[in-house]
């Protein structure tokens, strides 16, 4: 079973590339929610750097959903991306 801090490191992971990605870094909030099978976290940015996180037809989005699915199978845990507006 996953210990809390690699929990933690996933949101850490989301933090860190959305504050690289967005003109509005302290404005980047990674919140996590603990499910029985699945760890959902939820992204919420500035409403002007919205567009930045989801990209052209939604692939920096994918992007990140894509690293943080590796990232979350190594730890053998189920986590999902939602990116709140």
């Amino acid at each position: 079973m996953p210990t809390e801090s690699s929990k933690n490191d996933l949101a850490n992971m989301v933090e860190v590339i959305a504050k690289s990605l967005v003109d509005l870094p302290e404005d980047v909030n990674v919140s996590e929610v603990q499910g029985e099978n699945t760890t959902v976290i939820l992204l919420k940015v500035a409403q002007t750097d919205i567009g930045k996180i989801i990209g052209k037809e939604g692939k920096t989005a994918k992007a990140i959903r894509t690293i943080l699915m590796g990232a979350a199978t190594k730890l053998k845990r189920r986590t999902v991306l939602e990116i709140v507006e």
